[in-house]
């Protein structure tokens, strides 16, 4: 059976679906990946997977272009003939639902891994009023199941009539490997360090951990280090690295940039903490960080939240809230024995919801629904 899983981009899949296309080959689906090569093609070839390149790019915004997408997902599926597409991301979901209905396949899952800016009160563009009605008539299928991160993107699909209650399913993030992302005790070292890992959008409230760290200069910048991880983004709203810059000494606040170990990150700090206020999905840094044992300050923004029960492993914040940020984080930094206890709530939080055998066993569990109805 044809398994296609259409990834925007290469990194995305490897970072987060990698784990469910291999399980899914084991179980004897014949796996495609389609997805934006950036450089990392080879690496998927390397894991016996089929790779076909999709001429996508996140943040355009040329209909042209956009609808260019849409044609060549067509073409593909009526060529190809997949038993199941299975799309993550909204701009996947919009052009790639779209081509299956058209090309009559006959079963569709779609993850939505967060909606972004595109569903934000705040966004009043055309497209923002385009796309909804794009996906109620996408959605309108037998064979169509939903896969939501947070209950607040599911609630919003149901309301806006895009789906119906029954096509839902709740998947609490992309899951992570408890066993390579093991408990560890926080680090002996001279200062205490809070990460940061994201792109670099000031959605992700890189500015207001900043201010915040700025705050406490004064009382801590010889005991404390703020440590900002994440490469350059190519949307719209990505902070210039002249920005980053300008605002990290390299010293009391670092930006180290796009890296791949992040577990030994997590392993070296003392603290994570992420203001997003982005419409996130459900975190992958906040997952791993929960899984490592690390106590969390984030914001009682959708999909964050999830990863926190406030006072228990972690604390949750209003958005943009410099102030309540340096406020918890110094309550943390002055209680180790603190610390010590929410990195403990956040082991247990992350083997209760957050394990990747069972966010796979899910998504089989759906595939097998739908080739079988």
């Amino acid at each position: 059976m044809k398994l296609f899983l259409v990834v925007n981009v290469d990194w995305f899949f490897l970072s987060h679906r990698k784990e469910i296309a291999l399980e899914a080959q084991k179980e004897g689906y014949d796996v495609t990946i389609v997805t934006k090569d950036t450089g990392k093609k080879s690496e998927i070839q390397h894991l016996g997977l089929t790779v076909i390149d999709l001429p996508m790019s996140r943040s355009g915004r040329n209909i042209l272009k956009e609808l260019y997408v849409c044609s060549f997902l067509y073409k593909l599926y009526k060529k190809e003939k997949p038993q199941i597409v299975h799309h993550v991301g909204l701009k996947t979901i919009l052009w790639g639902t779209l081509a299956a209905k058209l090309a009559k396949l006959p079963g569709i899952v779609n993850a939505v891994s967060g909606l972004g800016i595109i569903f934000s009160t705040e966004n009043r563009s055309l497209i923002s009023k385009m796309v909804p009605k794009i996906l109620q008539y996408s959605h309108q299928c037998k064979k169509v199941a939903v896969i939501f991160q947070n209950n607040e993107d599911k609630s919003l699909f149901i309301n806006k009539a895009i789906i119906k209650n029954e096509q839902a399913y709740l998947i609490k993030g992309s899951g992570v490997d408890l066993n390579k992302f093991f408990y560890t005790s926080e680090p002996v070292s001279e200062k205490i360090r809070v990460l940061l890992t994201a792109r670099m959008l000031v959605e992700k409230g890189i500015f207001v951990l900043i201010d915040a760290a700025q705050k406490l200069k004064k009382e801590y910048q010889n005991k404390v280090e703020f440590i900002i991880c994440g490469g350059i983004d190519d949307s719209p709203n990505a902070i210039k690295e002249e920005e980053l810059r300008a605002v990290c000494d390299g010293e009391y606040i670092q930006w180290l940039g796009y890296r791949s170990d992040i577990f030994e990150l997590l392993q070296s700090s003392h603290i994570v903490a992420f203001p997003s206020y982005y419409k996130e999905g459900l975190p992958k840094s906040l997952i791993e960080a929960t899984a490592v044992g690390r106590p969390i300050i984030t914001t009682q923004s959708i999909g964050c939240k999830e990863t926190v029960e406030d006072g228990i492993n972690g604390y949750l914040i209003p958005v943009k809230n410099s102030d309540l940020l340096a406020e918890k984080l110094k309550l943390l930094f002055e209680n180790k024995e603190l610390r010590k206890k929410m990195g403990q709530n956040s082991r247990s939080l992350a083997e209760r919801d957050f394990s990747i055998a069972n966010v796979i066993q899910k998504h089989l569990d759906i595939y097998k629904a739908l080739s079988n109805s």
